[in-house]
């Protein structure tokens, strides 16, 4: 499963699964692969929902699931995919054959992603394994209680977590495997991910997979 994630500029991240190619928050992609099957978006933010992005992976099938709050903005990628679904935080869903969870993904001491916002991080439930992309979130109460195997959590500060708190999150949660994002380009430097990695306890495998 680790070797079927990928994860591009920021919280860009593509995942081939046997329910298909998943993307999240396809974000400066240099190829237009033209692929997904489904693209989830945690937030409205720039850096993760780019209707010139969704354009250059989507294909005549493709799926996009958005946060509720977000449905009269996604409209602006409704021609490049063929289904728009929306989602609130904190509940399970289901589409095409493809189950998932939702976590509310906000700041707690900052204001850049207020719980008020009503953005997510998702769960997903494929190949035998919950996978938590957490999106742009702080480590908050909720995502403490996350039950996962793999965990993609931001780690660049500024807007989110930093490294060192991101590790703690991770080390409380447990998974088998914890991927760091969201750092080394617009926020944060590409050390983050060692230090993030230096951070995380055994048995939990951090992995750095970003691509600069």
């Amino acid at each position: 499963m680790i070797d079927n994630i990928e994860v591009f500029t920021q919280n860009s991240i593509r995942i081939k699964t046997e329910k298909g190619n998943i993307y999240f928050d396809p974000f400066h992609m240099t190829e237009e692969p033209h692929d997904a099957d489904f693209i989830f978006v945690t937030h409205d933010h720039y850096d993760h929902f780019s209707p010139e992005d969704i354009d250059k992976v989507s294909c005549e099938k493709t799926i996009l699931i958005v946060p509720e709050k977000m449905k009269d903005k996604a409209k602006e990628a409704a021609g490049s995919v063929n289904e728009i679904m929306t989602v609130t935080p904190g509940a399970s869903f289901e589409t095409h054959g493809l189950e998932f969870e939702t976590v509310p993904a906000y700041n707690t001491l900052k204001p850049f992603h207020p719980k008020s916002a009503g953005w997510v991080g998702y769960i997903l439930i494929v190949d035998g394994k919950r996978i938590y992309v957490a999106g742009d979130t702080d480590a908050t109460g909720e995502a403490k209680k996350v039950k996962c195997d793999v965990a993609l959590i931001p780690i660049g500060g500024t807007f989110t977590m930093d490294a060192r708190k991101a590790a703690e999150l991770i080390n409380t949660i447990g998974p088998e495997v914890a991927i760091p994002t969201h750092y080394g380009s617009v926020v944060g430097s590409p050390s983050d991910g060692e230090t993030f990695a230096g951070l995380v306890k055994s048995p939990i495998k951090a992995e750095l997979k970003i691509r600069f």
